[in-house]
């Protein structure tokens, strides 16, 4: 139970601090983008600022000898540069672009009562589920193959 209420009061806060700071505007983050027109450098300064608090934070955590809330640390072991890492990235880049929403600020802006997130977040889902499908024909296909 205190997972639970641990992961419900993270996410309060993150989400306050997306609304707070303007995030969840699309109109917002897309001027970001707009370097030559309406730009607006305050997504500089959120990520900035988050990203301060993010370094004290694993400082701090990391000296302790156990997590609070699991057994071990989960911390990601590959350090490499892969096709689906770049390629990821690139059509994450693409998504954030044409719409101005990422996951992190499109789940506060759920509960604004606009079309836009929704729309955005159904997009993502079918996205989502069109990749699982895509990559689990893949490796019935290669299992099927090699056998």
């Amino acid at each position: 139970m205190l997972k639970i209420l641990s992961a419900f009061a993270i996410g309060l806060v993150f989400g306050v601090g997306i609304l707070l700071s303007g995030m969840a505007d699309p109109a917002k983050v897309l001027n970001f983008f707009d370097i030559f027109g309406t730009w607006d450098p305050s997504l500089i300064f959120v990520m900035g600022g988050a990203l301060i608090v993010a370094a004290i934070g694993y400082r701090f955590v990391f000296r302790m000898p156990a997590p609070v809330l699991s057994s071990v640390f989960h911390v990601p072991t590959r350090k490499d540069v892969d096709m689906k890492l770049v390629g990821g990235s690139a059509v994450f880049g693409i998504g954030w672009g044409l719409s101005g929403f990422c996951p992190g600020g499109l789940v506060p802006a759920l509960g604004l009562g606009v079309s836009g997130p929704l729309i955005t977040a159904a997009a993502i889902l079918a996205g989502m589920i069109s990749l699982r499908v895509v990559t689990g024909i893949r490796v019935r296909q290669t299992a099927a193959s090699s056998t």
